[in-house]
């Protein structure tokens, strides 16, 4: 099948992007949503896509507005990216982030389910889910103990696609996501964080870098390399769950000695004193489970092999960071 009539959700976030270029280079015609269409892709760095991807009005907490999206586009496939992603402001209001991810996943599996020609359906899910999971690293499979509001609300719509996908049999996939990054990821990311920080001290704009523990472990992927598990998944034969991520652990100091390396500079002055502080008021707890993805499933069932590597994707954001502040 070809020209397929794609309709994204959040296409003007960091997934919807790269996933949206992807799709109009295969020759599919490409629909995103937005909260307010008007000039959101430039708004978001995206204004080559201006007029090459139709914008619809869809917001989270209306879920009118997702269905008369849906019914709109009509399309052969969505994906369902968009949703609330920085995990600490769903401790502020666990109410609001709950009724965005998961009774706008319901609202729009619903709208899809309407259509007179069903369309294969992506909801993205997140490595959240699994929490205090008991093992790490965490596959398809793995116990799902969420920690947080954020995660709590993702593994209800993860619940949502597996319980509509067996009753129905309807063609609907998970996509469970670690962190994935590039230079579009914003700043309150900690990767951005680690890249724009030490593209500031390499620019003479900084003397050092204040972070959290520097032990804190992660999975972390390139976003263009989770987009194509995206696709590869929801064009499978069969739909299923899928993890997404590297499979390998690193810590906040490995990311942090990638970025100084990437910029050129050492990470300790003439005199020997480290450029980065930890503040303690970052520090939490330990992890007992870190979370890291064990990708087997997406690499043997649907052929994923990620093509970029961990010191490729941070020296991209660091080069990037670089050229901004010049």
């Amino acid at each position: 099948m070809t020209g397929r009539r794609v309709l994204i959700t959040g296409v003007t976030g960091q997934d919807g992007g790269y996933l949206a270029e992807r799709l109009l280079a295969d020759g599919d015609e490409v629909i995103g949503t937005a909260r307010a269409p008007e000039g959101a892709l430039e708004a978001a760095g995206l204004g080559h896509l201006d007029g090459r991807v139709t914008l619809l009005r869809a917001d989270l907490l209306e879920p009118a507005t997702i269905r008369r999206a849906v019914a709109e586009a009509a399309p052969d496939e969505i994906y369902h990216l968009a949703a609330p992603t920085f995990v600490p402001d769903s401790w502020d209001d666990p109410t609001e982030v709950t009724a965005a991810i998961a009774t706008g996943t319901a609202a729009l599996l619903a709208a899809a389910g309407t259509l007179a020609s069903a369309p294969r359906v992506l909801v993205t899910s997140s490595s959240e889910i699994f929490g205090d999971a008991g093992v790490s690293p965490q596959s398809e499979s793995a116990p799902m103990r969420p920690r947080s509001p954020y995660g709590v609300a993702k593994l209800a719509a993860h619940g949502l696609v597996g319980a509509l996908r067996a009753r129905h049999e309807r063609f609907l996939v998970s996509a469970i996501t670690f962190n994935h990054e590039s230079p579009r990821r914003p700043l309150r990311f900690l990767p951005r964080k680690v890249s724009a920080g030490v593209a500031e001290i390499a620019r003479g704009r900084a003397e050092h870098l204040v972070l959290g523990d520097l032990g804190a472990v992660r999975d972390w992927s390139d976003a263009r390399d989770v987009v194509d598990g995206f696709v590869l998944a929801l064009r499978h034969e069969r739909p299923d769950d899928y993890v997404f991520g590297s499979g390998v652990g690193r810590t906040v100091g490995e990311l942090v000695d990638a970025a100084f390396a990437a910029a050129g500079i050492a990470r300790t002055t003439p005199d020997g004193r480290d450029r980065v502080e930890v503040d303690p008021r970052f520090v939490r707890p330990p992890e007992r489970w870190p979370p890291i993805a064990d990708p087997a499933k997406a690499r043997e069932q649907l052929g994923w092999r990620p093509r970029r590597g961990f010191e490729q994707m941070v020296g991209e954001m660091v080069a990037a960071d670089l050229a901004r502040l010049a």
